[in-house]
């Protein structure tokens, strides 16, 4: 009797099938794991660069808002109260630099403002006499007319103006004064030299000249 000859299936195409199957699956997963990497990364390089773009954006604003260069004329004010007055000059000031100033830098028998920039002025909180002349309470723009021997001091109704834009016709009040020589001051300035009592006297100073003006209060 002859024994039937059985043969049991063998799974070695199947494994093979699903080695291959689980290859392209690791390979799937590594290009898969590759394009997310990939995505990442651009969408990382992509938020810095935003950053650096708003930040170079910020420091340009922040270099536009710098703080402005220092004027070669700056800034200056005084304040004096006789009795019961007070006087106040805001003006800018221009500086000799070794120049010569008046008759040259400044010519005689010409309107000038006696400052830089907006124009120079003073303001009265009562009225007052300057050199025997009598002056309202308000606000006034400063101007000069220099000469070598006289000066003419214009104190004009128009105080808000530029100071190469004398307003004529505007005069308020007009002074022939005397200059008298000082010591150099290298920087323009208004000063009240003496006060006393309701009199007093402002002084304007460039280079070596002043120019004295008496003020009285009431």
């Amino acid at each position: 009797m002859t024994t039937p000859n059985f043969q049991l299936p063998t799974s070695k195409g199947n494994g093979s099938a699903e080695c291959g199957a689980s290859r392209r699956e690791a390979a799937g997963s590594r290009c898969l794991s590759r394009r997310s990497f990939e995505r990442l990364s651009l969408g990382v390089g992509s938020w810095t660069l935003g950053i650096v773009v708003a930040f170079t954006l910020v420091g340009a604003v922040f270099a536009q808002q710098e703080a402005p260069k220092v004027k070669p004329s700056q800034h200056g004010s005084v304040s004096q109260r006789i009795a019961d007055t007070t006087i106040t000059l805001e003006y800018n000031r221009p500086v000799a630099r070794g120049r010569e100033l008046f008759g040259k830098l400044v010519p005689y028998g010409r309107v000038w403002c006696p400052g830089a920039d907006d124009c120079t002025t003073i303001e009265l909180s009562t009225k007052v006499t300057v050199e025997g002349q009598e002056l309202p309470a308000g606000k006034y723009s400063v101007w000069a007319e220099p000469g070598p021997e006289k000066w003419i001091f214009i104190f004009n109704k128009q105080a808000n103006v530029f100071h190469t834009r004398y307003p004529a016709g505007q005069d308020a009040l007009r002074l022939e004064v005397t200059p008298r020589t000082g010591s150099h001051m290298e920087t323009l300035a208004f000063y009240f030299p003496a006060v006393d009592g309701h009199k007093g006297e402002l002084a304007f100073h460039w280079g070596t000249v002043v120019v004295p003006i008496r003020f009285e209060v009431p």
